[in-house]
Order: structure tokens, then C-alpha cells, then sequence
């Protein structure tokens, strides 16, 4: 390893830390990420190649569109939540007793993030909770599941995670092959931690802590319930967007958003002169925690340094040579190393490093894909920063690292083992091969 590739690493281990060690340092985690991604460019620059522009070029392209879809995806929750679409998901949700209330999270996570993805279903589920919960500290374990519950349902479908979508459109594994294997193992490591979690709770909200359902009178009851068919039938939509238009997410994204803003706009024709678009339009946007986005910018854009200079191809090929033919071990570790950096550089390089077989585990549904898609997905729950979804939550609920590291990896780890052992009995005694 080159003098430039270990001083490219040191930087990224050394901002890795002040990220974790946030509540001590007191320096917001989006400064240090984006001190984190300039360092390790500026490095890289005095590398030999001689495209280094174009490469970085690239690479911001890539992140770009993460982030608008990111902010695309924010600010139609946002449109949803301001007029009143989620209180009938609040009404269905909402009970007094804390632990009923965290299997129904959990549940409803699961199965949203199958059908949009963990990152949007974390925004959605973000913004009800707090129509539930009006304690910030309470509602913080609450917080912990839905990036758990969103993750292990992304793993499960093939639209669910950035991961599952480049395996299955790169054919390595099926939409029937995943749902029908890997769904009860995906199940299994979310009921785990929230079976443990529920003991951290005990008793009943009081009925203060409630919060009153809010004035949504500048829209009928079923200009609402439009707008929510839009948001979230649009959010839906997306990944059908993709498929029909071989498209990237983002731009399904910002066509749900033009629609919907549009349709809000037309609706708001008949407000008072003093509520002008222009008022409407700057308020929407204030809410979207840019915060988050510049963190996400600057955890991406390093992460891809450390692509760009081969690190994380060599640690899989390393993997690979120490736990040669059992990948078990091999995606496991991976699963864990997802929680640290991104799982999408690390499911590429995998891609890369390992072709199709024709039959055996490497095969299309083999043990090593399917595995792959499980721990990439459910491994970034163990640490905060570990997936997108955690990322999200992270910075709308304030939830410290050092917090999620102390109350929550453990949880997610023991749900984690649990669905690998669930996939290694299905595997083994029902789907042999």
C-alpha cells in the first residue's frame, strides 16, 4: 500500500472518529465530513493519473444524485405532512400503550420500506412518530427501530435498497428468488430487536403526551387525501418510473415533486393574498435539515475516494483469500463493514471482484448473492451512520453516535446473526442448492 493510499485512509479513520466522538468534540458531524472529503481529494490529487478531474467529476455526479433524490424525497414528505396527509396513518397507528405502539412501527416500516425504500419509508415514518410522540427523548427508541425495521425490509425486495436494485438489475439475483428466501430471514432480524426492545419500555403514554392533531383547515378533507394519494402513490411510483424509462431514481423523484407541487399550488388559489407562493415555497423549503444533506455529501464523496484508490476492492479481495469458499464469513464480515462505510461501494466492488457462475453458490439466487443482498442491507443498522436510512433519522431526530452505539448496535447485531442463522436453516433443509 502507497504512502498516498495510507495518508488517504488515515484521514478518513481519523474524521471517522471525530464523527463518533461528536458529543465530546461538540464540532457538528456534517463540518468534520466535509473537512473529512476535501482532505482526502486534495491527497488523492497528487496521485500519478491523470484524470483525476474527470474521476472526481464522476464521482460527484454519482453523489448528486443520491442527494436530490434525498432532498426530492424530504421535501414531498414535507408537502404531505404540512397538509394534514399522515394524520389517518396516525389514527391507525396510535394507541396509548408503548409497547403495541412499537410493534405497529415496526410492522408498518417493514412492509412500507419493501414497497418504496428504507431511505423515504425513514423520512415517512420520521414524520408521523412525532404526530404520535411529543417527547423528543422517548420518542428516540422509537427512532433506533425505524432505521432497523426500514433496513430489514429493504433487504427483502428488489426496489427496497440501492443494493438489492444494482444486484437484481445486474441479474445476480431474481425477484422471486430474494422475496421468497430472504423475506422470513429479513423478518426475523427485525422481530428480534423489536422483541428485545420492548422491554425498555413500560406502562402507557399520558394522555398529554399526545399530540393534538394539527390545523390542516386551508384544504378540504379531500384536497388531503389528494395530495396524500400523490405523495406517497407518487413515491410508489418511482421505481415503475425507473423501470419504464431506464431512467435514474432521481429524476422519478423530482417528476412525483413537480406534480405534487404543482397540484398544492392550484389548490391554494383560493388563500388569502398574505399566503403568497412565494411565502409557501420558502417555508417548504426552510424545513429540509440541509444539515443532513452536507453530511451525507461529505461520508459519500469520501467514501468514494477510498473506491477510487482501490482500498475497498483490496479488503474484499482480503476477505476473500482468509475465508476462502465460506460465505457465510465472507458476507457476514462484509455485512459489518457496511455499517462503516458505504454498502454501495462495498456491494460494487463485490459485484466486480466475483462474476456469474453458471451453477453453485456463485450462480444467479446463489448463497453468495442472496447472502450479499441480506448483509449489505441489514448490516448498516449496527451503527448510525452505517445506511441511509440511519443517516436520515440521525439528523431529523438529533440521535447522538455515541447514544445509538451504547443502546441500540448490540440490538441490531443479535437480529443481524439471527436472520443469517434463519437464511442457513432455509438454505440448508428447505431450499437446497
Amino acid at each position: 500500500m502507497s504512502t498516498l493510499t495510507l495518508a488517504i485512509v488515515a484521514v478518513f479513520v481519523l474524521g471517522y472518529l471525530c464523527i463518533a466522538l461528536e458529543s465530546l468534540t461538540k464540532v457538528n458531524k456534517a463540518a468534520i465530513a466535509l473537512l473529512m472529503c476535501v482532505l482526502c481529494w486534495t491527497i488523492y490529487m497528487f496521485s500519478p493519473s491523470p484524470e483525476i478531474g474527470e474521476i472526481l467529476k464522476l464521482n460527484l455526479g454519482e453523489t448528486a444524485e443520491t442527494l436530490f433524490f434525498l432532498m426530492g424525497a424530504m421535501t414531498i414528505v414535507e408537502i404531505v405532512d404540512s397538509n394534514g396527509g399522515f394524520n389517518f396513518v396516525r389514527d391507525m397507528l396510535k394507541t396509548r400503550n408503548k409497547r403495541v405502539l412499537l410493534w405497529r412501527v415496526a410492522l408498518m416500516t417493514f412492509f412500507l420500506s419493501a414497497i418504496l425504500d428504507n431511505l423515504t419509508t425513514s423520512i415517512v415514518m420520521i414524520m408521523v412518530l412525532r404526530k404520535l410522540i411529543s417527547d423528543d427523548k422517548e420518542r428516540l427508541l422509537y427512532a433506533a427501530l425505524v432505521v432497523i425495521s426500514a433496513n430489514s425490509g429493504g433487504a427483502f425486495s428488489p426496489i427496497g435498497d440501492v443494493t438489492t436494485i444494482m444486484l437484481w438489475i445486474k441479474g445476480m439475483i431474481t425477484t422471486q428468488g430474494v422475496i421468497t428466501e430472504i423475506f422470513i430471514p429479513s423478518l426475523v432480524s427485525m422481530a428480534v430487536p423489536a422483541l428485545i426492545m420492548q422491554y425498555m419500555l413500560k406502562g402507557e403514554f399520558d394522555r398529554s403526551q399526545n399530540v393534538e392533531e394539527a390545523q390542516v383547515s386551508a384544504y378540504t378533507k379531500h384536497q388531503r387525501q389528494t395530495i396524500f394519494c400523490f405523495g406517497v402513490g407518487g413515491l410508489v411510483f418511482v421505481p415503475i418510473f425507473r423501470y419504464l424509462t431506464d431512467l435514474p431514481p432521481y429524476m422519478g423523484i423530482l417528476l412525483v415533486l413537480g406534480v405534487l407541487w404543482t397540484t398544492t399550488e392550484i389548490f391554494s388559489r383560493h388563500l388569502d393574498e398574505g399566503d403568497t407562493m412565494a411565502k409557501r415555497v420558502s417555508d417548504l423549503l426552510s424545513r429540509i435539515d440541509i444539515t443532513t444533506i452536507m453530511f451525507f455529501l461529505g461520508i459519500l464523496m469520501a467514501v468514494s475516494c477510498l473506491a477510487e484508490i482501490g482500498v475497498l476492492t483490496m479488503l474484499g479481495q482480503g476477505l476473500d483469500t482468509t475465508f476462502q469458499g465460506n460465505h457465510y464469513l465472507v458476507t457476514g464480515i462484509i455485512g459489518v463493514l457496511s455499517s462503516i462505510v458505504d454498502n454501495v461501494p462495498l456491494v460494487a466492488g463485490c459485484m466486480g471482484m466475483y462474476p456469474i457462475a453458471e451453477t453453485g453458490d456463485m450462480a444467479v439466487d446463489g448463497i453468495f448473492w442472496q447472502l450479499l443482498a441480506y448483509c449489505a442491507g441489514v448490516g448498516g443498522s449496527m451503527l448510525i451512520i452505517g445506511s441511509a436510512a440511519g443517516v436520515v433519522v440521525m439528523g431529523l431526530e438529533k440521535i447522538t453516535f455515541g447514544w445509538y452505539l451504547k443502546k441500540i448496535t448490540w440490538i441490531a447485531f443479535v437480529g443481524y446473526l439471527a436472520g443469517m442463522f434463519c437464511y442457513w436453516l432455509i438454505r440448508t433443509f428447505i431450499f437446497v442448492g
